[in-house]
């Protein structure tokens, strides 16, 4: 993966995700505007999203876009595995683009940094708003008549769900699969499954995290799900247990995919595909195994 240094792309040069202690760490994003303001008014037709099938935070603002009724904002897919362009496009219907780092390249103000998806591109003020996900999955719900995923009431449980899941859980699988010592996967791998346990635990009685329907903390967590068993379970060594060996957290996984708009959101075949990709540490040869076969059905 490159990265933009001073409005410029160069290949190969991302930030370093590993450190000297072989564990993962994840570079955070940095264009992190907002939606709701006098520059970015809450008018979905203006806005346009940059996003790939196999990335679990691009899958984040897809499944806001699809939970909220945001039709209005027009998507590009990029292919889903990235070149030596990072992240490229066969048809942009946005901009024309063929690599996502020209987008990066239209800021303004001369961007530096990872060139990463998703990313919320103004069209009308010709700017990213912002490369993450958990932004613009929040700031979704505040363009006008949508339902709210996080609602005052139960904002500190979202936000405490959220901690934990992203850390342990949607952060955890790429702690696991991307260690370089035995102690940083054994403890990556560890948090993911305790985590899981425990919301197996906590959905004894309850259909939803938080509440009594659908909400943030449940759409930030199904992309991970949603990856398990065709990807992270085998790639990243994610295999304690496989997600359908839970009674309880298989069937809320499907009972999210069964939602309005989800399945149209979810691609099993472009996962598989994009995590087994050739990597000289994970999978030097680039095969795609056949299997899972795994039935979404309820």
């Amino acid at each position: 993966m490159g990265e933009m240094i001073e409005g410029r792309y160069h290949a190969g040069g991302a930030p370093a995700d590993t450190t000297v202690d072989g564990a993962f760490r994840r570079v955070p994003s940095v264009l992190r505007d907002r939606i709701g303001t006098e520059a970015h008014p809450a008018d979905p037709w203006r806005y346009h999203l940059f996003v790939a099938w196999n990335c679990p935070w691009a899958h984040r603002a897809l499944l806001a876009r699809a939970e909220l009724g945001l039709e209005a904002i027009s998507v590009s897919y990029a292919l889903p595995r990235r070149t030596e362009q990072g992240w490229v496009f066969d048809d942009d219907p946005e901009l024309g683009v063929s690599a996502l780092h020209e987008v990066y390249a239209r800021q303004p103000e001369p961007y530096t940094g990872r060139v990463t998806v998703p990313v919320l591109w103004d069209r009308v003020a010709e700017r990213i708003v912002s490369n993450e996900s958990a932004d613009i999955v929040r700031m979704f719900g505040r363009f006008p008549g949508v339902p709210d995923l996080c609602p005052a009431p139960l904002r500190a449980e979202i936000d405490r769900w959220n901690a934990l899941i992203y850390e342990t859980v949607n952060n955890g699988v790429y702690r696991a699969g991307f260690a370089r010592t035995q102690g940083a996967y054994d403890e990556a791998v560890a948090q993911v499954f305790g985590t899981l346990d425990r919301i197996e635990a906590h959905l004894d009685g309850r259909d939803w995290l938080v509440g009594d329907r659908f909400a943030e903390a449940d759409l930030r967590l199904f992309p991970t799900l949603a990856r398990f068993d065709v990807a992270y379970h085998y790639a990243f060594k994610c295999n304690i247990r496989r997600l359908m060996d839970y009674q309880r957290l298989w069937s809320y996984a499907r009972r999210i995919y069964h939602r309005p708009g989800v399945a149209g959101t979810v691609r099993f075949d472009l996962y598989k595909r994009g995590y087994f990709s050739p990597s000289e540490l994970r999978n030097p040869l680039g095969i795609v195994p056949a299997g899972p076969v795994i039935d979404w059905s309820l």
